[in-house]
Parts: structure tokens; C-alpha cells; sequence
């Protein structure tokens, strides 16, 4: 199988490498000549995606910005195969599922909406490892909802990154959960890291666990998740809009010194907790 995959940070990188362990041929894209460089030297792709061999890719993943993306398919979509399949794997949906629905209609190739559920802290390709989609989960947003044959070329066109399981959605409804289940945690991370508390490092010694879970997506790709943000920001704002509530309440409680309230709301949280993932073992 030959793989093209545009983009060799974090993903693509990790991308490429499960790929090449699995003994298929890669040809790498990325704007950064260096990091291409650094992908064929390392033997993380064989050689640059080109013109020339655009049309020899069994698949054809985008690991790039949604943006990035819908203006690389715009510029490159009448070089695809119809044999091909192009999955991105960008952390919204609904722009780049519009874009690649329509372009690949237009010319033939089948286009597919993927979101890979892993990551790391730390971004680029030196940070990218062959294991990092082992066991976790892969959304996708097919163009149709009928079609087994597809879904099973889906998953085997996806076998060497090894996920754990596939979830089948809309564009829509894939962007409604994710403010949710990924963005909002990284922006309450980045802003609670904010705190004199953490800048004066008086908390040395002191901090465990749980200060490291809340701050470890706090160290992101500006760049990245604000666009991420704003493509997204209807349900994002949403999702901060109920926070806030939330917050004022346990705030108002204890500046009411209102123990009751705030121990009721502890319990509702605590209750919510369980009921979204089940008691702790």
C-alpha cells in the first residue's frame, strides 16, 4: 500500500511511522522543507509526495489545520486517483467535511472525515512516535451511512495505526462533542495555569497529581487550537457559558459561607461524575 500523508508534525510524523513499521511506502508533504527533510532521513517516508506520485496513493491522509487541508485539497484534488482515499485527520469537522465531500464528488475519490482521539503535550515530528494511535479511538465521518463495503475499507486502510476502536458520526455532531471532551479541557487548563500560584512556583512540593492532570494540556500549539477554537467557537462558547455558571455557583456558596449549598454541589458533582463514567475501581 503507498500512503501519502500531508503534514509531519506531531500526527503525520506518528502517522508515518506506524505506516513504515507496518512495511508501506509513505511519501511525506509539509511545508517546513526541514521537517521533510528530517522524515525521509529518519526513514519515517520514503520520498516527497509529488505531482508525480500524488496519483499512485492508496491513501491519502491530511494531518494538517482544517484550513491547511481544505486549501490542499482545493489545489491538489483533480491529482487524486478515484482509487484513492483521503482521510484527514483535523480536530473539527465540519469545514473541511464540507470542502472534501464536495471535491471529491466532483472528481471522483472518496473522501472521509477522521479524528484520531490521542496526542501528546509536546508537537513536531522529533516528538512523534510509530505507537501513539495503539488502542485509542478513531472518529470518522463517512460521506455515506449504508455502506459496509466502505466502512471496512475504512478500517483496513487504517489497520497499521492499530486504533482500539472506530466510531461512526456526523460532521455536526463530532464538533458538538468535541468543545466539550478536548477543547474545553485545554482552554481550563491554559487558563488555570495562569495563576500567580503556579508563575510564583510556591506550590513545589506541595502539588501532586492533581495539578499535573489539569495543567498537562495547558502546553499546546497556540496556533493550532485557535484555529481549532474559532471554527468551532458556537459550541465553545456554549460550553464556557455553562462553566462559568457552574463556577459562580460553588463561588457564591462560599462567599455566602453557605455550607449546605456548597456541599450540595459537591455531591451533584460527584454524582454527575458517576453517572457519566461510572464509579471509581
Amino acid at each position: 500500500m503507498v500512503t501519502g500523508i500531508v503534514g509531519l508534525g506531531l500526527i503525520g510524523g506518528s502517522m508515518a511511522k506506524a505506516y513504515k513499521k507496518s512495511k508501506q511506502t509513505v511519501y511525506g508533504a509539509d511545508a517546513n522543507e526541514i521537517t521533510l527533510g528530517y522524515a525521509i532521513l529518519s526513514g519515517a517516508a520514503d520520498e516527497k509526495l509529488t505531482d508525480e506520485n500524488i496519483g499512485d496513493c492508496d491513501l491519502i491522509l491530511l494531518a494538517v489545520n482544517p484550513d491547511i487541508a481544505c486549501a490542499w485539497l482545493r489545489e491538489n484534488a483533480h491529482k487524486i486517483s478515484p482509487s484513492t482515499m483521503v482521510i484527514d485527520l483535523c480536530g473539527t469537522k465540519r469545514m473541511i467535511c464540507e470542502v472534501g465531500f464536495a471535491l471529491a464528488k466532483e472528481h471522483g475519490f472518496t473522501f472521509v472525515g477522521g479524528h484520531p482521539m490521542a496526542g501528546y503535550h509536546l508537537s513536531g515530528i522529533k516528538n512523534s512516535r510509530e505507537n501513539l494511535f495503539e488502542g485509542a479511538p478513531m472518529v470518522i465521518v463517512p460521506p455515506v451511512y449504508d455502506d459496509i463495503t466502505l466502512f471496512e475499507k475504512i478500517e483496513c486502510l487504517l489497520v497499521p495505526a492499530k486504533f482500539g476502536r472506530f466510531t461512526f458520526t456526523t460532521a455536526e455532531e463530532h464538533d458538538k462533542v468535541i468543545a466539550y471532551t478536548s477543547q474545553m479541557a485545554h482552554i481550563v487548563s491554559n487558563a488555570y495555569v495562569k495563576s500567580p500560584s503556579a508563575q510564583e512556583k510556591n506550590h513545589v512540593g506541595i502539588s501532586a497529581g492533581s495539578y499535573k492532570d489539569l495543567t498537562r494540556v495547558a502546553w499546546l500549539s497556540e496556533t493550532m487550537w485557535t484555529e481549532l477554537f474559532m471554527e468551532n467557537r458556537e459550541n465553545l462558547i456554549q460550553e464556557i457559558d455553562q462553566l462559568i455558571g457552574y463556577l459562580t455557583e460553588y463561588k457564591d456558596a462560599m462567599v455566602n459561607e453557605d455550607r449546605e449549598t456548597l456541599c450540595s454541589l459537591l455531591r451533584d458533582g460527584r454524582l454527575a461524575k458517576e453517572k457519566a463514567d461510572g464509579t471509581p475501581t
